[in-house]
């Protein structure tokens, strides 16, 4: 997931110049800061937002005790006295800075009505990039491996995961910010998204949230439900949150999402896989076998294939670098060269995946027995074949050196009729079926839109003026569906 939005805010960047209740008591009666604005921290080029920075415990059951930086940014409503509020954002992840979000909500084309109703409200999350940040002193590849398990060909491949899972854990728990490690929680993040409001001076808060931000805004309008003002979850978690079965969404996701795909290499017969949508999906086998056999002198095996194909389904205008990288592995030409990875200037290099296993590991208490993660990827593997033996297989969390701090915060249809959910029918990443799960779990809090299309992230990404005019109506008016709305396949003008 970190990938997708981090190769969405280059391309921004590039184009502009305790229990759950007493904690949450513990986070209304303590005093907020307030923020002071000005500019945004070396390095994050961010024109037209400021910034500031807010303490917030380490600890919310000891309030007074170690505090940490949050980092936050502001792009002003134009007219103050006409702003309806304030609008947090949430770029995804966990573990995804999130400074730069309200501009690439601008780039992509949100509403200037939305503009004129909302202060939109960007911050990096606890842990992650310039607000106090979080390590495990991880090196190299693991950097940006540590997060999405590979393809498991069978047993031996997930026993051959959980060492390298353990040696994850160990690193993250002996690393210089060990101590920090138990407190990077949903949970917790919620409460800072209070203190947050509280310092800006605001009864209330609207949120955008995309992906993870999906169920951090769940736990938010959980824990404050009478906080909350117009909450959209956009590419929808199910109500575990982040947790194995999120991780084994993937699987299920891929099997949806992959007849797009195939649908458009049928429709460009130039790359060379023909126009047979079921052929097309067979070659993806046969390239995957081919690959687990002999992998290519550049190293590049089936379990590579299997993963940058999984990545690249997240958004339509990635399917023709898919298609090309398809073409060079099967005619054996040089793959195309892959985007770098960035890092804030000054942070450790594996903040972003130190931070996202901290959430994932902290949120749920994930099963410990190797076994157990073997039996859910023979499972998954004759579900869902194309991917689901790397969503189900075993992950650092499973021998995290600390046990959760407390429940999951449960989602249920207590609070305000104020949530609006907006999912793609064939999303790769968070399937419809959470999406669906979710929706349950509100009740009448929650209306639905959908719309007929593929790829992760709804609203503003894909142009569906059905989708798009329902989510900013109900931003900018507070009026949501009577009921849940089924949007078809309507692509808005360029």
């Amino acid at each position: 997931m970190r990938r997708f939005v981090v190769a969405v805010l280059a391309t921004v960047m590039v184009a502009l110049p305790t229990g759950q209740g007493a904690c949450a008591e513990t986070a209304s009666r303590a005093s907020p800061d307030v923020v002071s604005w000005g500019e945004c921290p070396g390095g994050t080029a961010l024109p037209a937002l400021e910034c500031g920075t807010l303490k917030v415990p380490l600890d919310y059951r000891d309030p007074d005790g170690k505090s940490i930086d949050l980092a936050i940014s502001r792009l002003a409503a134009p007219s103050p006295h006409k702003r309806r509020g304030v609008l947090l954002t949430n770029a995804g992840g966990p573990g995804e800075p999130g400074l730069s979000y309200p501009l690439v909500l601008k780039y992509y084309g949100v509403p200037q009505s939305v503009l004129d109703a909302y202060d939109v409200i960007g911050f990096d999350p606890r842990g992650v990039g310039h607000s106090t940040p979080v390590t495990c002193d991880l090196e190299g590849e693991a950097t940006a491996t540590a997060n999405i398990p590979e393809y498991a060909l069978g047993p031996a491949d997930v026993a051959k995961r959980a060492v390298y899972a353990a040696d994850v854990a160990e690193k993250c728990g002996s690393a210089a910010t060990a101590p920090m490690l138990a407190h990077i929680s949903t949970a917790n993040t919620a409460r800072d998204m209070d203190r947050i409001r509280a310092a800006l001076g605001e009864p209330k808060i609207s949120y955008l949230g995309i992906s993870y931000g999906t169920y951090l805004g769940s736990v938010y309008t959980t824990l404050f439900p009478q906080r909350s003002a117009q909450f959209v979850l956009d590419s929808a978690m199910g109500p575990e949150g982040s947790g194995p079965s999120a991780s084994r969404g993937f699987g299920e996701g891929v099997e949806d999402r992959f007849p797009d795909f195939a649908r458009f290499l049928s429709e460009h017969p130039e790359y060379g896989f023909g126009t047979s949508v079921e052929r097309i999906r067979r070659k993806y086998f046969e390239i995957a076998a081919r690959l687990d056999a002999r992998p290519r002198p550049d190293g590049f095996d089936g379990k590579r294939f299997r993963k940058v194909t999984f990545e690249k389904l997240y958004l339509d205008q990635w399917l023709p670098q898919l298609a090309a990288i398809w073409r060079a592995v099967d005619t054996g030409r040089p793959l195309p060269p892959a985007p770098p990875s960035e890092v804030p200037p000054g942070q450790p290099a594996d903040n972003p995946v130190a931070a996202q296993l901290a959430v994932l590991c902290n949120d749920r208490d994930w099963p410990e027995s190797v076994a157990a993660y073997q039996r859910n990827v023979e499972a998954d593997r004759s579900r869902y074949p194309m991917f689901g033996a790397a969503g189900a297989n075993i992950w650092p969390c499973a021998f995290w050196p600390t046990e959760p701090s407390e429940p999951p915060v449960k989602i249920t249809d207590r609070g305000p009729s104020n949530v609006l959910i907006v999912q793609n029918l064939r999303d790769p990443s968070t399937p419809l079926s959470g999406a669906r799960e979710l929706r349950e779990a509100f009740g009448e809090r929650a209306r639905m839109v959908t719309a007929d299309q593929g790829g992760h992230l709804a609203y503003l990404f894909l142009k569906n003026r059905c989708l798009n005019d329902a989510t900013t109506k109900f931003l900018v008016t507070g009026e949501r569906p009577r009921s849940d709305v089924a949007c078809a396949a309507e692509p808005g003008p360029d």
